[in-house]
């Protein structure tokens, strides 16, 4: 489908508000702590994933050695990481979320799925698989085997923008 060029733009607005609502409660509550965005986005990728490592938590957010190890140091100093030594390999650290850190993770990712239900519930089945369409067809390619998916109900995969599950 074709879009306007006045058509994409009213898309970019409406991913824009709809952006800053999904966020604004969380970035309410971290700021509460202390924190922004990128201590949410480690947060939430090391509850997905207990004992992920740095590099593969750097290549999932796709950010610096740099930033990814001032973000990290301060939820180590403030205690909401915890770092551990691989069993395989000593000179890979592991992390993990601490009790208090698995709460804040727990209150921000309940509030953001509520938002999400929210909006589910206007409108029909066909319309929150066609938005999870388009929002996987937005994602780099090389980023999709990772991801989680949501079957259709009878235990198929859904799809990605290539047809590819």
């Amino acid at each position: 489908m074709a879009e306007t060029p006045a058509e994409l733009r009213v898309t970019m607005e409406l991913f824009f508000f709809a952006y800053r609502e999904f966020t604004g409660e969380a970035d309410r509550l971290l700021s509460r702590q202390g924190f922004g965005r990128a201590h949410h986005r480690v947060i939430y990728f090391v509850a997905r994933h207990p004992g992920i490592s740095v590099g593969e938590l750097q290549s999932i957010l796709r950010v610096t050695k740099q930033s990814l190890a001032r973000v990290l140091g301060d939820l180590r100093t403030r205690e909401f990481i915890v770092q551990g030594s691989d069993p395989k390999d000593r000179r890979r650290r592991r992390l993990y979320l601490t009790p208090q850190s698995e709460a804040l993770e727990r209150t921000l990712t309940d509030r953001q799925a509520a938002w999400i239900a929210r909006a589910f519930a206007h409108v029909d089945a066909a319309a929150v698989t066609g938005f999870r369409a388009v929002l996987s067809a937005m994602i780099d390619r090389d980023d999709r085997p990772g991801l989680v998916r949501a079957t259709d109900g009878k235990g198929d995969k859904t799809a990605d923008r290539d047809g590819m599950a």
